[in-house]
């Protein structure tokens, strides 16, 4: 077992219903992010702390321009977690792991597959990979941990392994402060 993966929470966050954007929402991901969303259609997950830390895009953005990115990260403390095990190699590892691994490689390509079917449900990209590099490499951990946490567990075993090595992001309170509500 790899030093980082001791060093990962004991229970992963649990899994939360998708809801629609509120505007405290919108506020949060200006906040977490710098910027307003573009194509944002639902809050895939929320944080224990209560914020969004994933949310669902349109496979357009507005301008018509194809964002294959469905599941987007946006809480920042997990984000710079997820850069700590990417500065680490754990994409090299995983995606060697992947060329040996037969069953692993099954299990991942059929995330990929229900990444896929996720945004084909919304609109068909023809052409467009998923992402993160399903379903033959791991490109973006920020990607995999997002699909693990819109999707729960057991859906991308690539992405669950990783967020078994983050720390509890949370565990000092939400990462923005939204002003109180009139």
């Amino acid at each position: 077992m790899r030093e980082t993966q001791t060093q990962g929470m004991e229970t992963p966050p649990p899994p939360t219903p998708r809801t629609e954007p509120t505007d405290a929402d919108v506020e949060a991901f200006k906040q977490q992010l710098g910027r307003p969303p573009r194509g944002l259609r639902a809050i895939a997950h929320r944080c224990p702390c209560g914020q969004p830390d994933v949310v669902e895009t349109a496979p357009r953005l507005p301008d018509g321009t194809p964002f294959p990115t469905t599941y987007y990260l946006t809480c920042p403390r997990a984000a710079s977690a997820i850069g700590t095990l990417e500065a680490n190699g754990v994409m090299k590892e995983m995606t060697e792991r992947l060329a040996e691994d037969p069953v692993l490689a099954a299990a991942y390509r059929a995330a990929h597959e229900d990444y896929i079917a996720r945004r084909d449900a919304v609109e068909v990209l023809e052409g467009f990979p998923s992402a993160g590099g399903m379903p033959d490499r791991v490109k973006c951990l920020h990607v995999l941990v997002a699909h693990s946490l819109a999707a729960g567990p057991g859906v991308n075993p690539l992405g669950d392994e990783a967020i078994a090595m983050l720390p509890e992001w949370w565990r000092k309170g939400p990462c923005v402060t939204l002003p109180p509500e009139e």
